[in-house]
């Protein structure tokens, strides 16, 4: 995505407690001279601002033109991903553009490879285990959130559907009484003329 130098952008990611979120980023700057956006941008950093859905701040950090950044969940929900240049410069002058390469994977796991390379394979098949047993976990808890998110969806539907049948009672209560209101005034004003 393109930003501005001095110019705040913000992502929202959905992410279940209890998981890691690892990011890679990349800034170009753009070249006036070139019209094309530079390799690398020397000098140029970016701040990284992670926030939880409680507006905790997880992560604030000043990184430089390529880096990574990693955070744990500790709650679920919309955790918020901000990204703004360290430029200096004065906004009003500030015009060049900055393009960002941005690679963000939740759920990540590391796996050892010098691990891995062991000689002996029953390390080998022992490290490869408590892999995919992390990996069961990690999808565990994905279920979880998944069917807690459900379950709160039901609810909310469960009561605007309570809600949608008291106001139609509602409603008909309404206009029964208008009705009944109008012909009782309909047949007091009929009495008083003796049309009836």
């Amino acid at each position: 995505f393109h930003i501005g130098e001095r110019e705040e952008k913000c992502i929202i990611e959905d992410i279940p407690s209890d998981t890691l979120v690892v990011g890679n980023h990349k800034v170009q700057r753009w070249d006036l001279h070139m019209h094309d956006f530079l390799e690398s941008a020397p000098g140029l950093g970016m701040f990284v601002t992670v926030t939880s859905p409680t507006s905790e701040v997880l992560l604030s950090k000043l990184y430089g033109p390529q880096g990574t950044f990693t955070f744990t969940s500790y709650i679920s929900g919309e955790h918020i991903i901000c990204f703004q240049s360290n430029s200096t410069r004065f906004a009003v002058i500030a015009g060049s553009k900055l393009r960002i390469h941005l690679d963000i994977r939740v759920g990540e796991h590391f796996l050892d490879e010098s691990g891995i390379q062991a000689k002996d394979k029953v390390n080998e098949v022992n490290i490869r285990l408590e892999n995919l047993i992390e990996q069961i976990h990690h999808v565990t808890r994905e279920q979880e959130y998944e069917r807690e998110r459900e379950e709160k969806f039901r609810k909310t539907s469960e009561e605007t559907n309570s809600n949608i049948l008291w106001w139609a009672i509602v409603q008909t209560l309404i206009l029964i009484s208008v009705g009944i209101w109008q012909i009782k005034s309909l047949r007091d004003f009929f009495i008083s003329k003796k049309l009836v």
